[in-house]
């Protein structure tokens, strides 16, 4: 079974899969067999043939160019942009977590470095009907994985990103570091966000990210060692 790292974010629409997609590429092309796996996404768009496609998905795939198939890469995929449990809801399709696990297995077996990218933030119920209530930490708690924290280097962060923190560490959930995107080099404020948050909540910033990378300053055994 390959090593595995969750990535999870401070909110929604921080760039969480843009910078998913340059950890990859970061493995992949220095020869590290590494792939990618996301149990739910919603949003999807409809192609030319009415099929839905996973936008997020897709662009990790094309990022790393892993050249993967879309059932390998999400076990499910929603056309309207909302909680992946609402998503669910409207369309009568629930989350079957006996089959995320398969086919998170099956993804584990097939890399020796799978990349696993949460929905939304740590807290997105992914499940919530009269069977069964189950939010992403809770998938991430059962499949015994670590996580990397995405977030925005501006204003707003200290608290965003100490505030996940901290419930990850509630919920006994280990933390391998954090990744600060929209990062602008020798901005003052974001200098001091950075040292705030490793010294408020002990977790280091491992690499920062800015508008328009197309690869991560990251050396990529630094990264495979926040694998588990």
């Amino acid at each position: 079974m390959g090593k595995c790292l969750f990535i999870t974010g401070t909110g929604t629409d921080i760039g969480k899969t843009y910078v998913t997609g340059l950890l990859v590429k970061c493995l992949h092309d220095a020869g590290y067999k590494a792939g990618y796996y996301k149990a739910a996404l919603s949003g999807a768009e409809r192609g030319a043939k009415g099929e839905l496609l996973p936008g997020d998905a897709l662009h990790v795939n094309e990022t790393a160019q892993l050249g993967e198939t879309i059932p390998h890469l999400v076990s499910y995929i929603y056309e309207e942009a909302v909680s992946p449990h609402l998503a669910a809801l409207r369309s009568h399709q629930p989350i079957d977590f006996q089959k995320v696990r398969r086919d998170f297995e099956a993804a584990r077996g097939r890399y020796d470095y799978l990349t696993m990218e949460g929905s939304g933030g740590i807290i997105c119920p992914l499940r919530w009907d009269a069977e069964q209530h189950v939010v992403l930490d809770d998938l991430v708690k059962a499949l015994g994985l670590g996580t990397l924290v995405v977030a925005d280097a501006g204003l707003g962060t200290i608290n965003a990103v100490v505030l996940t923190v901290e419930h990850l560490r509630a919920r006994e959930i280990p933390v391998r570091g954090i990744v600060f995107n929209h990062s602008h080099p020798g901005d003052f404020m974001e200098e001091d966000n950075a040292k705030m948050v490793e010294e408020m909540s002990g977790v280091p910033v491992v690499a920062y990210v800015r508008d328009g990378d197309r690869s991560l300053r990251l050396d990529a055994a630094k990264l495979a060692a926040l694998y588990d």
